[in-house]
């Protein structure tokens, strides 16, 4: 019964995942530990992320975060989401990573191109701890607007999309926050719906 489950489980998210754009979190979403099932809950962290884990260990379990996390560890950036920090990560699930087109997405994770996959992913990244409130603060108090300094030093512009936060790369793609404040132990997670692509 808990294989039937856990195939089950895997497969509604493999279905998921191939939706590109879907951006809402799945009202069917179980998280299975020892044996028992969590209840649904559309407002549930993803992938239940222990507020007590640091960004590294988090997407290291997430099965949302798959692509992520072995970016991280192709780039060689996961020791420095292990660390203190504290650090605020705008993290592209899966599905974000799969609107990129595969020929950029699978050069990035050639050794050749760590240093170019490490600043994408270093651009996700602000210094501190600033949660949904905090950003929407600086947006009012830029006048709609908010410039924030990534770890790479590139700016990345946060404003309001009616209720959500709408980021805008140094590019000019965009990505959503489809999912707030997601606490860890080293900073905050907030899940993004599309991969945030700097100046190169």
């Amino acid at each position: 019964m808990k294989n039937a489950l856990i195939l089950t489980v895997a497969a509604a998210a493999l279905a998921l995942s191939g939706c590109g754009s879907n951006t809402d979190t799945p009202a069917e979403t179980t998280t299975v530990t020892g044996g028992e099932t969590a209840a649904p809950a559309a407002a549930a962290p993803p992938s239940a992320m222990l507020a007590s884990s640091t960004i590294a260990a988090n997407l290291g379990t997430s099965p949302d975060h798959k692509s992520l996390a072995a970016a991280l560890t192709q780039a060689g950036l996961t020791q420095t989401l292990s660390s203190a920090g504290p650090f605020t990560l705008f993290a592209p699930t899966d599905a974000a990573f799969a609107q990129v087109p595969p020929v950029t997405r699978d050069g990035w994770m050639r050794p050749a191109q760590k240093d170019v996959l490490a600043g994408v992913l270093k651009y996700h990244v602000v210094p501190g701890k600033l949660t949904a409130a905090d950003l929407a603060a600086k947006i009012a108090e830029g006048g709609g607007k908010a410039v924030l300094k990534t770890v790479d030093g590139q700016d990345l512009t946060a404003t309001k999309s009616g209720d959500a936060i709408l980021l805008t790369s140094a590019s000019g793609n965009k990505a959503t926050v489809t999912q707030a404040d997601v606490g860890q132990s080293n900073g905050v997670v907030h899940v993004v719906d599309a991969v945030l692509v700097p100046n190169m």
